[in-house]
């Protein structure tokens, strides 16, 4: 998940770092909360660092710490005690900093005195700002030198600064301080066995001048905006409760974990999208917001046609190389605040990805099935056979029928799948794959997004065109298990690369194919015993690379680690072709995974095997939260209830195969249509209250796209084929 023009990872934050998030601000600082530029940390807001440094002394010595945890997504406690002067260990002064992100941040600050006297204390905060763009911050690089002003007022500091034609600006305020251009100073006395407690806040301001917005302390018993925010969400996603408890707080944290990375469409506010991720992805990305909307469609559908609508509303228009916009194109990746001498292109929208397109179509087949006003989803439909025109047009530049890419512009990706480390495509040999390269589960998702318009078209009554898709469908389906096939080998090739050979390492990406329905069925057992052999499966989950490539690195990005979404897509895809005890042992492996990390899964862990190591080794620089690893455990639990809907049919189906481990299910206040449902699991036997009218619930499997575009051979009416398919 690079960013564009960055084919490297973020540099460490530091042991112990913390980071808050809540919609697109975030805050990245030390374990006894202080931020420092020597690190990657900041309290960014809109892709710009506002604090670079929030240094905290108490009689000139930083803060021992103690603790720090994350309460809520957008609000952290950090504990530390002040070293002694004398040389003794054990200090009667502790330190809470109670921090909470918004559109800046708030701080309280209270100092408690364990000791029997007084204590006499200054307590000074040494503020900067450096407003580096965020990429600057996350690469190391920044580069400009803003001409910045102070101003220093009775409870507050303004710093503003200048660069070119950019102004920007964020301001200090702390009632009770004495404020100093390089900060603020409480002088205090904290009474025997008591404390002190203040409030620090910062906002930046629009164009340097007025505050982008207040950010008010609450009166006791109230909540914060963020908190009624939070309660707002809460309100309208599932209850749920399953017997094994450790499973049970992993997907509560994905749920806040979620609802803290949901961002509006500057343009829609009331649209609201997933960003990709914390720190450094708190944006609108095409692939990761669509996977991860998707992924959480059961527990708030809205997410997933927001993300559509916004994502329809920024399509590609024109051929731009240096975004490496074209006609129908779907993004890559948007930025709010990004400078244009810095931003690729003097662009906030940079197109270089190849699977968000045909993503954007297969997807939307998923999102169109979930309930929405039928007028609705058909306003999207111009953009959806935009989408396919780029598909055959642009994405397939060669006519051989598959979607390949390569960058057009050396500042672009190198590589454009989900897999977007520059060395993240390679032979078994550890040899670079040359472009232009057209990947294995690229190809699926292409397949997928002709059978979804195939069906969308016979639901219309449109036969012709329907059957258009379903040919070009099968063709590539054809094609596909004929080219990217390696019989010697009994998997398929992770590419084509430029010269049309198969890129013939063994990764995870065949295993994505399994859940679009594009691998033969005499070929799924063979990539399954691959995918669950000793080289693949690493005890945490499958495997990007096997043990035995080239390439290897248990301890790379795409090489050799393990990704939590990657195993989730592969899982369902296990279910599908009937593999349930493989899917119910990755499955089980993620949540036990999760343990380790407080019950939310990373970006991404090491791919050591579980034999030499009794826990997931995290990766440095994962992103946590990020949205398609928050909305993993959803989908896992999602594949093994067999859970879908198809409200434009009447149905709901369920096939539950969950292990004996996992318990019985509950789950209340489920979305469904226009109401809300109940759903219990015990002993896989599963049984649904509340069903809206007109929605029926099916034991079984819900008919595939595949299925439902074979039945568009013989010509019926659109109302005969929902009765006789449901």
């Amino acid at each position: 998940m690079a960013g564009w023009n960055a084919d490297t990872a973020a540099g460490p934050v530091g042991a112990g770092a913390v980071t808050l998030v809540e919609g697109s601000s975030f805050c990245i600082s030390s374990a006894n909360g202080d931020i420092s530029p020597e690190y990657p940390h900041g309290l960014f807001v809109e892709d710009a660092r506002i604090v670079s440094r929030w240094n905290l002394t108490v009689n000139g010595a930083p803060l021992e710490p103690l603790a720090a945890r994350a309460r809520e997504p957008y609000r952290g406690l950090f504990v530390g005690r002040v070293p002694r002067s004398d040389g003794y260990a054990d200090s009667p002064l502790i330190v809470e900093r109670l921090r909470e992100v918004g559109a800046g941040f708030l701080e309280v600050i209270t100092v408690r005195n364990y000791s029997p006297d007084a204590v006499e204390c200054l307590v000074a905060l040494q503020v900067e700002a450096d407003f580096a763009d965020l990429f600057e911050v996350k690469e190391a690089r920044v580069q400009r030198r803003w001409e910045e002003s102070r101003e220093a007022k009775e409870d507050s500091l303004t710093i503003r600064a200048a660069w070119r034609e950019i102004r920007k600006g964020v301001l200090l305020s702390a009632a009770g301080a004495d404020i100093a251009l390089d900060g603020l100073i409480y002088r205090i006395s904290v009474p025997s066995n008591g404390e002190w407690s203040a409030t620090v806040s910062a906002v930046p301001l629009t164009d340097g001048s007025a505050p982008l917005a207040g950010f008010d302390r609450p009166q006791k018993g109230e909540m914060s905006p963020r908190d009624r925010r939070r309660q707002e969400w809460v309100s309208r996603i599932p209850v749920l409760h399953i017997g094994n408890r450790s499973i049970e707080r992993t997907l509560r944290r994905s749920y806040d974990d979620l609802g803290a990375l949901r961002i509006e469409d500057p343009d829609h506010p009331e649209r609201v999208m997933v960003a990709a991720g914390a720190p450094w992805f708190m944006t609108l990305f095409g692939r990761d917001s669509l996977w991860a909307s998707l992924m959480a469609l059961p527990v708030d559908p809205s997410l997933a046609f927001g993300t559509i609508q916004t994502l329809a509303d920024r399509q590609g228009s024109v051929v731009d190389e240096m975004s490496e916009e074209e006609p129908g194109k779907i993004l890559h990746e948007v930025r709010f605040d990004v400078s244009s001498g810095l931003a690729l292109g003097g662009k906030s929208t940079y197109f270089g990805s190849v699977d968000a397109t045909p993503l954007f179509v297969a997807l939307f087949g998923e999102v169109s099935r979930w309930g929405f006003a039928r007028e609705t989803v058909s306003t999207l439909l111009p953009h959806v056979d935009r989408a396919l025109e780029w598909i055959r047009q642009y994405g397939d530049k060669d006519g051989d029928g598959f979607v390949e890419y390569s960058r057009l512009n050396e500042r672009g990706l190198i590589n454009q799948g989900w897999k977007d480390s520059w060395d993240g495509i390679n032979f078994a040999d550890g040899t670079l794959a040359e472009p232009p390269i057209a990947l294995c589960e690229v190809q699926a998702y292409v397949y997928s997004a002709y059978l979804a318009r195939s069906w969308i078209a016979f639901d219309a009554g449109e036969m012709e065109l329907s059957a258009e898709y379903r040919d070009r469908a099968a063709e590539l389906k054809r094609q596909f298990n004929e080219q990217f096939w390696l019989p010697d080998r009994g998997y398929y090739a992770i590419a084509l690369d430029g010269h049309k050979r198969p890129v013939d390492a063994c990764t995870s990406n065949m295993g994505q194919c399994l859940m679009f329905g594009i691998v033969d069925e005499d070929k799924a057992p063979l990539i399954v015993d691959r995918l669950m052999s000793p080289e693949m499966f690493s005890g945490w989950g499958v495997r990007t690379l096997a043990s035995d490539m080239g390439a290897y690195n248990p301890a790379s990005y795409h090489n050799g680690s393990v990704w939590p979404h990657d195993n989730a897509i592969i899982t369902n895809g296990l279910i599908r072709y009937g593999f349930v005890e493989q899917a119910q042992r990755i499955s089980t492996a993620l949540f036990e995974a999760a343990e380790y990390t407080d019950g939310r899964l990373p970006e991404l862990f090491c791919g050591f095997s579980r034999e030499h190591f009794d826990e997931p080794i995290p990766y440095p620089t994962a992103c946590s939260p990020q949205a398609w690893a928050a909305t993993t455990p959803i989908q896992l639990v999602k594949n093994l209830m067999g859970y879908y809907a198809d409200v434009a049919r009447g149905g709901v189906w369920l096939d539950p195969v969950f292990p004996a481990s996992f318990g019985d299910l509950h789950i209340t206040n489920a979305p469904m249509a226009n109401g809300r449902i109940t759903i219990d699991i015990a002993d896989s036997v599963a049984t649904v209250q509340g069903l809206p009218d007109g929605i029926q619930f099916h034991h079984g499997i819900r008919p595939r796209a595949a299925e439902l575009a074979q039945q568009a051979t013989i010509p019926k009416r659109p109302s005969e084929a929902k009765r006789k398919g449901a």
